[in-house]
Order: structure tokens, then C-alpha cells, then sequence
């Protein structure tokens, strides 16, 4: 977050949390409406859509609906793919797909290219997957503007019920330093993604120096965990009694500034 932001007010710690996994949602086809199913699920499992509540989504449903899809079999690979294709123990034809989602590769090893995204998080593989698609010869990207989509999803649902539903869209990633994946959004809409607590008391009365808390990152990852990484079928999860402070920044406050990104040096 950008150093000038203010500090959000305390009201944005929430006193409990109570997530509801919305199963029985379709198969989602590209041109397909994520908004009625969405709506019917949230009824059978919360009775509904209240003001305040938060809808995280995966990011796949919203890719197959956007049409996100590439039949590698269209693909010709370049030289570059070609040479990082070994590296990486990748179909060429995969990389050359990377590549073009991505404006700069960090790291590569067997199974993983590790790339800037050209929406600007750091990502494996950029977010190409074939985990979920039936066709073998397909590859899902992310979505062109998951922000965008995350506000269509946003007005979709409040022009539905009159309700006011913050979005986020998640995907799940590795971590530096970390084994495993966990949830992370990258596109939200109607709430502010990090909240800055930087010149605020601790318990003793210590003004914070660092904390600026990724509220979108964390409430993605909860939803993540009902989720589940398989064969579950769960693609989207109500959140309710996250208190929120309203903003439309969208997910740009979540990346850090590459200078300052210790990683990268």
C-alpha cells in the first residue's frame, strides 16, 4: 500500500468469522452466468445474501466463464520456449503460453517456471493450469482483468439482491520460504486489500513501524481451505461478519514495489 494511504480504523477487526461453502454449483462453459448459480448456492447454504457479506470466488470458474481457455495444439513455441522447456521439464508449447502471460522469468527448476505475471504478482507458471480441464489439450489462463471481473461479479449480485457483497477472486500459489500453497486473491472489489496499521498503539502502547495487514490475502485463503485443491467442487465460499473498509483500489495495493522486493535482488 502505497505509503500515503491512511491507516484503516480498528472497526476492520472483525469479533468471528463464519465461511459457508457453496457446493452444487455447475460445471461452468464459457458465455455461462456465474451470478445465478452463485445466488442459488448462497440460499441453500446461508439463506441468502446479506449487506456486508463477502463472496470469494475461484479464479477457474471465472476464467471458464471469460473463456480464458488455449488449445496448445494453436501453438507454435519459440525459440525461448524452446530453451526453457528442458529447464523447466515443460511441453514447449506450455512455456510459449507462460511467456506470453508474463513480462519477466525469476526462477526456473523441473515442474515450476517462476515468473512476474504481467499483472504484476509473482506467480508459478503464470497461472496456466490444466488441473480441472477436461481437455487435455487445453490449458486455462487467469483472467484478463480479474479486478474487472471481480466488480461484474460485484454489480451482478447487488443489481440480483439490492445486497452490498464485496468480491474477491482467489487462486492459490506457493510462498518464499514456505512448503505448500494457500489462497491469495487476485482481483477484489468493493473493500480495501491492505489495510495499513502502521503509527497505531500495540498492546504496550508501541507505535507499529511495519504492520500492514493483507486483509484480501488472508480472507482468500480461509475460503481457499473450504475450498479444497482437488476433486472437491467447492468454487466459491460466503464469507460473513468481515468488517470491511470500503474501497475500489483493487488488487494493485497488494503488490510490492520490486525495489523493494528483497527477493528479487
Amino acid at each position: 500500500m502505497p505509503a500515503s494511504a491512511s491507516p484503516g480504523p480498528t472497526a476492520t477487526v472483525s469479533e468471528s468469522l463464519r465461511l459457508y461453502a457453496l457446493d452444487g454449483i455447475p460445471l461452468i462453459e464459457p458465455g455461462d452466468d456465474i451470478v445465478a448459480p452463485i445466488l442459488a448456492a448462497a440460499e441453500r447454504a446461508a439463506g441468502g445474501f446479506i449487506d456486508g457479506d463477502l463472496l470469494v470466488v475461484a479464479q477457474k470458474i471465472v476464467s471458464k466463464a471469460e473463456n480464458r481457455y488455449v488449445d496448445l495444439r494453436d501453438v507454435t513455441a519459440s525459440a525461448e520456449a524452446e530453451r526453457l522447456a528442458p529447464l523447466a521439464d515443460k511441453d514447449p508449447r506450455l512455456i510459449e503460453v507462460i511467456l506470453r502471460e508474463s513480462v519477466a522469468v525469476l526462477r526456473q527448476r523441473p515442474g515450476a517456471l517462476i515468473v512476474e505475471h504481467r499483472l504484476g504478482y509473482v506467480h508459478a507458471n503464470a497461472g496456466v493450469d490444466r488441473s480441472n480441464v477436461a481437455d487435455p489439450n487445453r490449458v486455462l489462463l487467469l483472467p484478463e482483468d480479474p479486478d474487472a471481473s471481480a466488480r461484474a461479479l460485484r454489480c451482478g449480485l447487488r443489481e440480483a439482491t439490492g445486497r452490498d457483497v464485496c468480491v474477491i477472486i482467489n487462486d492459490s500459489a506457493g510462498r518464499a520460504w514456505r512448503n505448500g500453497i494457500t489462497g491469495f486473491a487476485i482481483g477484489c472489489a468493493g473493500f480495501r486489500p491492505v489495510v495499513n496499521r502502521i503509527g497505531q498503539p500495540d498492546l504496550f502502547g508501541r507505535l507499529l513501524e511495519m504492520t500492514e495487514v493483507a486483509v484480501a490475502d488472508e480472507l482468500a485463503a480461509a475460503a481457499s481451505f473450504l475450498m479444497g485443491q482437488a476433486d472437491e467442487g467447492i468454487p466459491a465460499v460466503l464469507v460473513r461478519g468481515a468488517r470491511l473498509e470500503s474501497s475500489e483500489e483493487g488488487m494493485r495495493a497488494l503488490i510490492r514495489d520490486p525495489a523493494k522486493d528483497l527477493f528479487r535482488r
